[in-house]
């Protein structure tokens, strides 16, 4: 199972996998952060989709097509906004995996690359999201073989080193 995952330091809008997640807001129209990057890299018609999907709540996932991306598709999933860990926070943040995960099996999707959900803006805090990704990923791959490899694209050495050591703790 653990040689379906893997951990790379880059910028998630360049990957060349069958789809790509986004840590979205709740609009699904654009933000800051990889949320941004995204909507940049993809063109204007990312922005059209989004408007006919009218959002999506915490928790949850929507997909839509790549445009210009070299992913095929974009999983468009809302993280917690980190309060203090009491609100349903990791409940929530396993969820986007669990639901982006189901997604990307309904769409034939065999290659999946993730950014560290809620780990910007919504500040989660870094190493104990890291963990509640390596969990609901490596569960999900237990029971799901269709999924080949997944990819935790982190944006900076902090972030790859959370994962690194998330992945140990696996």
């Amino acid at each position: 199972m653990r040689d379906r995952i893997k951990i790379i330091e880059g910028d998630i809008t360049t990957i060349r996998v069958d789809a790509i997640v986004n840590a979205a807001n709740e609009s699904l129209l654009g933000g800051g952060g990889v949320d941004g990057a995204i909507h940049d890299a993809a063109g204007p018609e990312l922005l059209k989709e989004c408007r006919t999907l009218q959002g999506c709540e915490t928790g949850r996932a929507k997909i839509t097509r790549g445009y210009n991306l070299k992913a095929r598709y974009i999983i468009h999933t809302v993280g917690p906004i980190f309060e203090d860990g009491t609100q349903g926070e990791p409940q929530l943040l396993a969820s986007c995996y669990q639901q982006s995960l189901k997604l990307a099996v309904k769409y034939g999707i065999k290659t999946i690359a993730f950014p560290a959900i809620s780990c910007g803006a919504f500040g989660y805090p870094l190493n104990d999201a890291c963990i509640i990704a390596m969990r609901e990923i490596r569960d999900f791959l237990y029971q799901e073989e269709n999924i080949e490899r997944v990819l935790l694209v982190c944006f900076d050495n902090a972030t790859l080193k959370a994962y690194q050591k998330a992945m140990l703790k696996i």
